[in-house]
């Protein structure tokens, strides 16, 4: 009896050890496949974002023929090719005292700035930040004459103040009204260089009554109203102001590019090379083109089913792919749709999907700059911010290193289309060749944005493609600047190269003093003086 209780107990425990066993070989035969999983859908997804040169200049070749066909019409293709109404860029010979406003988000920021004319460059300038009341960016402008209720209102008077505190530093010459340069990121319909139309508003506000009316004019009876002296010389596009502020400093500067929360390129183009101006050709003969290269799309672009996810699930379906997939703003959200996907089907951080995982926009492209650049051994940043934004409190070094080379291939993808946007300019501009004449053109792209600037990665892989892409000896005779916070001095620098008084001040150089002839008389006199 005795041995049939040990054979029993034998067998129990065998059978529970082969369970235990069994149950210890399913896990690691789960974990095995779930990490198959992964580096499936990460290979998979590098595969689809692949950018070839030979992909790259199919892509370049794409946004040319868009930005011709833009110049032609208004209504040919999705690349608007604006015109800017600028055609006198800042030479670094204007004088004088100039003021900006820049409004394009939650804070509206006004400077001033003292020119000292050639050689003198901006001998002071003064800025100051306001932001700007919840209220005042939704409603109409005339719910009431109260400026807590009116944003241009709410403006003048922020100006009015920023007036009042000028120093002895800033002079304005005798019998000048003050003049102002008004950056204005939100799509206007530009009908003269100090005067354009809202079309819509963007970027959470939302105030229909200001929607069809010159936004200029709504700031100058606003300024009016306020007592504040100053005439709206200039109405830009970031844009194109950070292009003034890179001509200002560098004569060479021909284009800018803005590469921050969203994307835009303006360039300066031959006037008589745009079929759809129909206007006096300018004295320069030349016009800056807002291109508002966003809005780009074509067939040749890699797009992902991520990508298309985004697009779907964003307010402006169909609008702005390019932008979608190399600005600021969508980035970091690309790479947490690859990362929901590995939660899905490889239970990638463990058998429940983090909740905060799946609230868009939560990673944020500064976040995913910082797990890109992470060179420590552990990736210690990239556990620190799955903790911090997502609440994973523990992740293994392996997967830690998977998400890591998501961010890279999410940017290297980014930068390079990027750079294909940049030669499709240089190729407008016939920049992207050895001149016929071998002399030497430098050819100068200004630069601004938080992504150029804050993403090192993002920024040298830009570079590095550009350089790809055009060969060796034509790199060699262009560089890319920053230009930071170029849009608002670019703004205060239109705003003095087109300013009212050129004229009277041209006219005044142009005269000469030719002495009066002396009389027979007064020759005498003079003789015996």
């Amino acid at each position: 009896m005795g041995k049939v209780v040990v054979v029993a107990a034998v067998l129990g425990v065998a059978a529970v050890c082969a369970a235990v066993g069994g149950l210890i070989l399913s896990r690691r035969m789960k974990k095995g496949a779930n990490w198959r999983r992964t580096i499936e859908i990460l290979r998979e997804f590098e595969e689809k974002c692949g950018t070839p040169v030979e992909k790259l200049k199919q892509v370049t070749d794409a946004l040319v023929k868009e930005m011709n066909a833009g110049l032609a019409s208004d209504s040919a293709g999705r690349v608007k090719m604006l015109v800017s109404y600028v055609d006198n860029l800042p030479t670094g010979d204007e004088e004088g005292l100039f003021y900006a406003l820049d409004l394009g988000g939650t804070n509206f920021r006004v400077l001033r700035v003292q020119l000292g004319g050639k050689g003198g460059g901006i001998k002071h300038q003064e800025f100051a930040e306001v932001p700007i009341p919840m209220e005042l960016m939704i409603g109409t402008s005339d719910v009431c004459d109260s400026v807590s209720v009116d944003l241009f209102g709410y403006i003048a008077s922020e100006l009015a103040k920023f007036v009042a505190q000028e120093g002895q530093e800033f002079s304005l010459p005798s019998g000048r009204e003050r003049e102002l340069g008004f950056t204005f990121s939100f799509p206007v319909m530009q009908t003269s260089i100090d005067s354009g139309t809202l079309i819509t508003w963007a970027k959470g506000f939302s105030i229909d009554d200001t929607v069809g009316k010159d936004v200029a004019d709504e700031l100058a009876k606003s300024l009016k109203k306020h007592g504040v002296d100053m005439h709206v010389t200039a109405l830009v596009n970031d844009t194109v102001g950070t292009l003034a502020g890179g001509r200002f400093s560098n004569k060479d500067v021909v284009a800018a590019v803005i590469l921050g929360t969203g994307t835009n390129a303006a360039y300066v183009e031959r006037a008589e090379a745009i079929p759809k101006w129909h206007g006096p050709l300018p004295k320069s003969g030349e016009m800056v083109i807002n291109t508002e290269w966003g809005n780009f799309k074509t067939s040749y672009l890699p797009l992902t089913e991520f990508d298309k996810a985004l697009d779907c699930d964003s307010p402006n379906s169909g609008e702005q792919i390019y932008e979608k997939m190399i600005s600021g703003m969508y980035l970091g959200d690309i790479v947490r749709r690859v990362l929901c996907r590995m939660a899905e089907e490889a239970s990638f951080f463990g058998d429940t999907i983090p909740p905060k995982l799946q609230i868009p926009f939560i990673l944020r492209t500064p976040d995913m700059s910082a797990m890109h650049h992470d060179s420590s051994p552990d990736l210690s940043i990239v556990g620190s911010k799955m903790e911090e934004i997502l609440e994973i409190p523990t992740i293994s070094l392996k997967k830690r290193k998977v998400i890591h080379e998501l961010c890279r291939i999410v940017a290297t993808r980014g930068a390079r289309l990027a750079a294909a946007g940049i030669l499709g300019i240089l190729k407008m501009l016939g920049r992207d060749t050895l001149p016929s004449n071998k002399e030497k053109q430098r050819t100068v792209v200004a630069m601004d944005g938080g992504l150029y600037e804050h993403y090192t990665e993002f920024r040298e892989c830009l570079e590095e493609t550009l350089k790809e892409l055009v060969g060796e000896q034509v790199w060699e005779n262009i560089s890319i600047e920053h230009a930071n916070d170029g849009s608002g001095i670019g703004a205060s620098l239109l705003a003095a190269s087109h300013s009212r008084y050129i004229e009277a001040m041209e006219i005044q150089e142009d005269v000469v003093v030719v002495p009066r002839r002396l009389s027979e008389e007064e020759q005498d006199s003079s003789t015996h003086q």
